[in-house]
Parts: structure tokens; sequence; C-alpha cells
């Protein structure tokens, strides 16, 4: 069982004095806190004209449409994240108090009603100057400027969601509440917007009179069919183009173990030689593994292979309610099996480890969980996108939901239904970037009479699973414990969690535009791990920090020690280097995988009997 030492209300109680290197990150944490202010723009190392002409490029008006929705939808993947999610009943809290802060300071509503008539009167007499931030995408048309009616319509909304945002800013609350107002403002502004509406969209108009009307017929279609079958939401990925096993997910390789939780993948080589030491990469538990083995280009899987790395991989199975049991320790449990699987097949001692988001807090728990018994299998630790000191992102926008009542009311949720379903959080993750991953399709399938479109990205985040009712407990038990930070707050099978136990080489790598782990908050991870520990900070998102393959002229990435307490510190004195970070993780990683030996020719072991190719069979079930 996991153990928490938590208050029966929840909270984290009298902290345990934590081991040094966990007091060295918490003291990071707390300085780098106080110097910033609440939700301050991430700045970075090599920040400047590189990433101003990556965004232009990101950005540019004439790209097709298709392409922009599937790279703003890879910046904003589920892995895991919010595990609270966004309920109305806090949305409608928040708008009370937004409501009654702004009634009860009257003087900040008539001064910005003022302001935003002034400006009415200069946008109606042709004189106004205001203008939508450059790179917002939904005013890219030349029409919104050549056009009087649209010009006016696009300048009334700039101007009036500029008042409604300034005067939600000027609002006296405390900063909880004042981020919770931010966010139901900022969602409720860009659902205003004139271009989500067909009379007040140039493109979407002179789409409509260039098909002659087939473009509208075809949205109501569109629509229909979301209603039936996506719960009003517009679809995000047309799924008909895709099949796991065959053009995702479709590199060759072996099951060669299988519990009740997982199955273990061995690929095959690729090389005539092979690093005696193997990786075992583990994914989220919320997402299925094949995000590390998309299209051959972007496959993870094949860049290892072609390094002579020996790849395993954790394919979870999909749990039901009738696995609502599950927790923290039964995953657990099932990898340290996995691993000895690994082990055994390769014939060697240790392994190097690598996890990304949940995945990563998985890693770092079992590592935790190892060292507590004074075993040694765990030669390095990968960690991509993964926050493990829970007190480090408290300033995003998802730490704003995350009250003890949420989190009592999604605990309450799952274990009333036995798991937490990844199709509803998938639902209620859009609602925190409604622009992105709800108005963007809303235009293109309904307004546009598109069909979503056709992308590997899209498809695996749409291809989610489920988490067993326990499991989505103890993950959310660490909100209020942070046992990475706070040694023996947590317990895996009796044994505590002391991560300054762990003494394996660490390398963890952030995202400078991740906004569901920021790379500040990343950074701290690295901290825990040790000041030896690795940190490379890549030009990109969420996702897109993962699926990074060389040969990208946009990419860059900087790297260093993770010495400096501040990350903005690190960052001044980190080396920026050009491409993708994996031309620096390959190195690495063959330094570290033992020595060459004769690729073997057939998987599996006397103990470990080849059990079927992959992607195995936990990967299909529904």
């Amino acid at each position: 069982m996991a153990r928490r030492d938590a208050t029966p209300s929840g909270k984290a109680g009298t902290r345990k004095p934590p081991s040094a290197k966990a007091s060295a990150a918490k003291a990071s944490a707390a300085k780098a806190t106080a110097a910033k202010p609440a939700r301050a723009k991430a700045t970075a190392a090599g920040n400047g004209p590189a990433a101003d002409a990556a965004e232009a490029v990101r950005n540019a008006p004439d790209r097709p449409l298709a392409e922009q929705i599937a790279e703003d939808a890879s910046r904003n993947t589920l892995a895991l994240n919010p595990l609270v999610g966004v309920r109305t009943e806090e949305l409608i809290g928040a708008a009370r108090t937004l409501v009654g802060a702004l009634a009860a300071q009257p003087q900040i509503v008539a001064q910005q009603w003022m302001d935003f008539v002034k400006e009415m009167g200069r946008i109606v007499t042709g004189q106004s100057e205001v203008a939508p931030d450059p790179k917002d995408k939904r005013f890219a048309d030349p029409a919104w400027q050549a056009n009087a009616f649209h010009r006016t319509l696009m300048q009334s909304y700039t101007a009036w969601a500029k008042t409604v945002h300034e005067a939600v800013a000027k609002t006296d609350l405390p900063d909880k509440d004042a981020a919770r107002a931010r966010l139901v403002t900022s969602i409720f502004v860009d659902a205003m917007a004139p271009s989500n509406t067909l009379l007040g969209n140039p493109t979407a108009l002179k789409h409509a009179v260039d098909t002659r009307g087939k473009s509208l017929v075809e949205g109501v279609k569109n629509y229909i069919s979301d209603l039936s079958k996506n719960g009003g939401l517009p679809s995000q990925v047309d799924m008909s183009g895709f099949k796991v096993g065959e053009n995702l997910g479709n590199t060759p390789g072996t099951v060669v173990f299988r519990n009740d939780v997982l199955e273990l993948i061995l690929y095959t080589p690729t090389t005539e030689t092979v690093f005696s030491r193997p990786l075992l990469i583990v994914p989220p538990q919320i997402n299925k593994f094949y995000a590390v083995d998309l299209s051959p280009k972007k496959s993870m899987i094949r860049f290892l292979l072609a390094n002579g790395i020996q790849p395993f991989c954790i394919s979870w199975r999909n749990p039901t309610a009738e696995q609502r049991d599950w927790g923290l320790d039964t995953y657990i449990q099932a990898l340290d099996e996995a691993v000895d699987a690994a082990l055994d097949i390769t014939g060697q001692d240790k392994l190097t480890i690598m996890g990304s988001c949940s995945g990563g807090i998985t890693v770092s728990t079992y590592a935790g969980w190892l060292a507590g018994q004074g075993l040694d299998k765990l030669a390095s630790i990968i960690l991509a996108v993964c926050v493990i000191d829970t007190e480090a992102g408290a300033d995003t926008d998802f730490a704003a939901l995350v009250t003890p009542e949420s989190v009592m009311a999604a605990k309450q949720m799952s274990a009333t239904r036995g798991v937490l379903d990844g199709q509803e959080m998938a639902k209620m993750f859009a609602w925190m970037r409604p622009n992105d991953l709800i108005w963007n399709y809303w235009v293109n399938n309904y307004l546009m009479g598109n069909q979503p479109p056709a992308f590997d990205i899209l498809y695996w985040n749409a291809d989610t699973t489920r988490l067993p009712a326990r499991l989505h407990g103890d993950f959310l038990d660490l909100i209020f414990t942070n046992p990475f930070v706070n040694a023996g707050k947590m317990s895996i099978h009796g044994v505590p969690i002391d991560m300054g136990k762990v003494t394996a080489e660490a390398y963890v790598i952030g995202g400078t535009t991740d906004h569901i782990t920021p790379w500040k908050a990343v950074y701290q991870t690295a901290r825990i791990y040790g000041p030896d520990t690795t940190y490379v900070l890549s030009n990109s998102g969420h996702l897109q920090s993962l699926l990074n393959p060389p040969g990208n002229p946009k990419a860059w990435f900087v790297t260093g020690k993770a010495t400096a307490e501040d990350p903005d510190q690190w960052a001044k004195g980190a080396e920026k280097q050009a491409d993708s970070w994996w031309t620096h993780w390959g190195p690495w990683l063959k330094a570290r995988a033992g020595k060459e030996i004769a690729a073997p020719k057939s998987a599996g072991s006397a103990r470990y009997k080849p059990l079927g190719p992959s992607p195995g069979t936990y990967v299909f079930e529904p």
C-alpha cells in the first residue's frame, strides 16, 4: 500500500526533515518563487531572435489551417494534466468571486468602462490604432483589415477584451482567487471572439461563397455528428487514417513479458552491434506508449536503435472499474517485474530508465523505493517534462484549480466510477486552452466545413486510457504531501521514499514553451536529483520536447549541470546548441550504455520467452 502521512483534511502534516538534496531543491524553489511574481513569463538563455523567428514561422498566416491546428494541438496534449480538471462548480465560484470583487471596487469598472467608450469612439470614426496581437492567428486573414465591417468588429472585440482583462487584473483578490478569475475570464473572452461566428469570420464567409454554400452544409453535418459521437465538442482528429501496428507504433519488436498491469516490448536491433546496457522507457499511464514510436521520422525508438541502444518500452494495460484498487504501489511492483525481465534478457545487473510526465513520477517513486531497500538496479535516470516538486509549479494555470475541495471532488468522482476516464479528462483539459483545443476546431469543422485534420500526434492524443481510482487518488495526494521533497511522506510496500538516497546519475529535459510542466518547475526536478544532474532545455512545448528528431533547422536547446539554485541563473550560464536535444542525448546515452556486443539474434531469454510481436495486445484494449 502507498502511505501518505497527511492530516485528515488532506493537507500535509508536520514535515519530517528532508534529505540534503531535497532541502537544496526546496530552498531553490522558494527563492525562485519569491523572486518572481505569479505566472511570470519564463525566459531562458537563447530566447530572443531565434525564438522569435520560430514563433513567426508557427504563426505565419499563409500556413495551411490543418497544419497550424496540428502544431497547436501538439503543444497542448493531455499527458496526465490536469488530474483535477475543470469543474463547473469551480468556474461558477470563480465568476461569483470576480463579480463580487468588481462590485466592491466600482471605481475600477467605471474607469475601464470610460476608457472603453473613448476607444469605441475612435474605432467608429476610423481613428483607432487598436490591433490584436500579431501572433493571434484568429485575425490573420487580410480581410480583417480590408473590410470596414470586419475591421470594426475586430477592433471592438480587441478593445473590449483588453478592458475586461485589465479590470480583472486590477481587482484586489488573493493570489489563488486572482488566478481563478483570470482563468474564467480568459475562457469567457475567448468564447466571445467574432471569429467563432459565421458572419464575424471573413474567411468562413468567403469560403461559403466560393463553395456555393457546400461548406455550410458540411459544417452542419460535422456538428450533428459531434453532437452524437463527441459529447457536443468539435472532433480534433480524423481517426480513419491510422491504425496502431500498421502506420503507427510499427517498429519491429517483441513482447517479452506480460503481467496484469503491463506488457514489456523489446525492439529488434537494426545495427550489427548494440550496447550491452538497455534503456527502459516508462510512458504516462493516461496515454498509450506509442508516442515514442509514431511515424518513422518522428520515432524515438528508431533513433535509439540506429544508435545501437537496446530499447525496452512499457505498454500499460487499460484498466476498467474491476481494477479500481490498483494504486501506485501496484504499478511500482509491476514495473519492478519488468525491470527484472529486461535485466535477465540482456544479462545486465543495471539498466537506464526513462519516464515522461506521470511516467516520470512513477520512475522517481520506483527509484526511491529501490534506494530505500538498498537495491541498485538503475545506472541512470532520464526524466522528460516531469514535475515532482508539486510546490514548484504552484503558479501555473492548473494550480489555480487545485483546492482541497476540488481534489476531494475529483477523488470522489473516480472512486464512484472506479476509474478516471481519459476521454472525459481530455474534454475538461480542452477548456483550459479553448482557443487551441475547442475554437480552432469549431471554426475548421463547422464554419469552414472541413474534416478535422488527420495527424498522428492528434490521433495518439485522442487514444487515451483510464486511471484506476486508487492510482488517481495517489497522484492527487502528491499535491499536498510533496513526498519527493519531504522524505518519508510516502511509503511503497512499507518502504519510505527518500530521494536523498537515490544515487543514480540523472538527465532531465524541459521545454521553453511548455505550459503543462513549466521548465522552471522541471528544473527543480533536476535539483532534487542533485547538482550533478544534466538539465536540458529544448525550445519546444510539452510533447514536442519528446518528439524532437534531429534535422529541424529551427530547433535549439541549452544544457548544463543543475548546480545553480535558481533556474534563471542556470539559464544564464547554460550552453546553447543548435538542432534537437537528441543530438546531445544520444552520445550521453552511449557513454553510459556499457560495451558494444553483437546484436542478439532473437528476443527473450530462457526464462522470458517471446509472447508475440509488438505492439502487443494491451494497446488495443478499449
